[in-house]
């Protein structure tokens, strides 16, 4: 006799596009999929057979399980508008769906939930302010909240803006969104990185040079500045900009007018600037690194991305994002994690933070042949390297948080061996497969370039911040 069809509950609501989660006959949770998880701040292990109204905290009218037993007995679904309460206390707008589940027989078994959110979709038509997922910025964690609430006010000003925070957390992203939800979204968007160039040709990048200016420049070129005249201009790693082009930026910034390389005629520009930095400009600032007046002229607004270590439920939420995306890039059909590997990238510290993420999702969605990505499919280092620190070495990382750049040290402290070790290990890798294809080429760094996939100018800035140039 063929057996009756009973799918997979975690499954089928894996499949749901939206929170849901289904409850017992005594409205007790059974199972919830991530997306509920990452609604409510709460994983589904901690809050099974828990009643649903304790987790679904909300002021649709559901006080005691009313909807609940109504939709039980009655057998007809219900859909109410309101508002729930997170576990981070974050008041989110939601379409409230509640649906009878019964058995083969017809028995009435359970309740499955749907809880759609309408915040943004309701935001975007009076504000536009809140539809951040476009950009690839997603969070749930009470930090990432504070900084989305910022967004709105950085957008409608033109003061200058500052964003800080480790490598790989997004800091280009925040400076977009501001720009694309700002008065100037419909001019350019112009991005420099101050670390990239060697001092004299930033210069030029950034303030353009006239025809003759010096040898090579056989005609007038227009610079970052003049591009992007009525729009933004974002100027990542500020930090490594040389003490000389500061003077010249803090000018412009004060004047509005600036002169090309070579040129007699200042140019009158309407730009709005975004600055971002993983170095600690304070301290840069007191070891004359950088200069106290251009700092504060940045530095009018500011806000700062916290490290993916500190996004408590954000990880799996980000890993479930890139792993769609890139298995639709390629073709693909993985579904997930088995529950090992979810585990090793859950303790994992990502000293790279959401870029090396990114990465170690591609690098094992590209390799697997399965349904699921298992621990061979990750990075091998993930399964050398130190797990995520416990509470009581929490103020370890926080302290090494605030030093993004680190620096050499002949012997360094016991308590960094681990940080640093992590930190290196997709550095050194990186850094040795450059130097193989130098040798492999002779030194040719055109040739090079073209082995690595790279355009000459990225193997200079990889050599320069590995110490490969001459």
């Amino acid at each position: 006799m063929k057996l009756p069809f009973q799918p997979d509950t975690t499954t089928l609501l894996e499949a749901i596009p939206y929170p849901a989660m289904i409850l017992d006959s005594s409205f007790r949770i059974i199972v919830m999929n991530r997306l509920m998880e990452a609604m409510t701040g709460y994983p589904s292990t901690k809050v099974c057979n828990i009643h649903g109204e304790l987790v679904i905290r909300s002021n649709t009218g559901n006080n005691r399980g009313q909807l609940y037993r109504q939709v039980f007995h009655s057998g007809e679904p219900v859909s109410v508008a309101g508002d729930i309460l997170n576990c981070y206390r974050r008041k989110i707008r939601i379409q409230y769906h509640i649906s009878q589940l019964t058995e083969t027989g017809g028995d009435t078994c359970g309740l499955l939930i749907i809880c759609e959110d309408v915040s943004a979709k309701n935001e975007t038509d009076e504000t536009r302010s809140e539809n951040y997922r476009s950009f690839e910025l997603i969070g749930y964690s009470t930090k990432m909240q504070k900084v989305f609430e910022m967004i709105p006010l950085l957008a409608q000003t033109d003061a200058s803006v500052l964003i800080t925070g480790e490598t790989g957390t997004g800091k280009d992203k925040i400076a977009e969104v501001i720009h694309q939800k700002s008065p100037r979204a419909r001019f350019p968007f112009i991005k420099v990185n101050c670390g990239a160039l060697p001092e004299g040709l930033l210069e030029s990048e950034l303030f353009g040079h006239v025809k003759g200016a010096f040898t090579g420049a056989t005609r007038n070129k227009p610079g970052m500045f003049k591009l992007a005249d009525r729009g933004t201009l974002f100027l990542t790693e500020i930090g490594d900009m040389p003490l000389p082009l500061q003077v010249k930026l803090l000018s412009v910034l004060d004047d509005r007018k600036f002169t090309p390389v070579g040129g007699e005629q200042s140019t009158s520009v309407d730009v709005r600037i975004i600055a971002a930095t993983h170095r600690p400009l304070q301290e840069q600032v007191r070891d004359n690194q950088f200069r106290e007046d251009l700092f504060y002229r940045l530095n009018v607004l500011q806000t700062h991305l916290p490290p993916l270590r500190e996004r408590e439920g954000d990880i799996r939420y980000l890993l479930d994002h890139f792993l769609d995306k890139i298995t639709s890039a390629l073709g693909k059909t993985i579904v997930g994690f088995t529950p090992t590997a979810m585990q090793a990238l859950l303790d994992y510290q990502y000293p790279g933070n959401i870029r090396e993420l990114r990465n170690i999702v591609e690098y094992s969605a590209n390799i697997c042949k399965r349904k699921k990505i298992t621990m061979e499919q990750l990075p091998p280092y993930l399964s050398e390297k130190p797990r995520r620190e416990k509470a009581g070495d929490k103020e370890e990382i926080n302290a090494g948080a605030k030093t993004p750049a680190p620096s050499p040290v002949a012997t360094p402290e016991k308590k960094n061996t681990r940080s640093d070790s992590a930190r290196s290990s997709w550095g050194d890798i990186e850094r040795q497969t450059i130097i193989d294809a130098l040798k492999k080429h002779d030194g040719n760094r055109t040739r090079t370039a073209a082995d690595l996939g790279w355009g000459r100018m990225k193997l200079w800035r990889k050599m320069k911040k590995y110490q490969l140039l001459d």
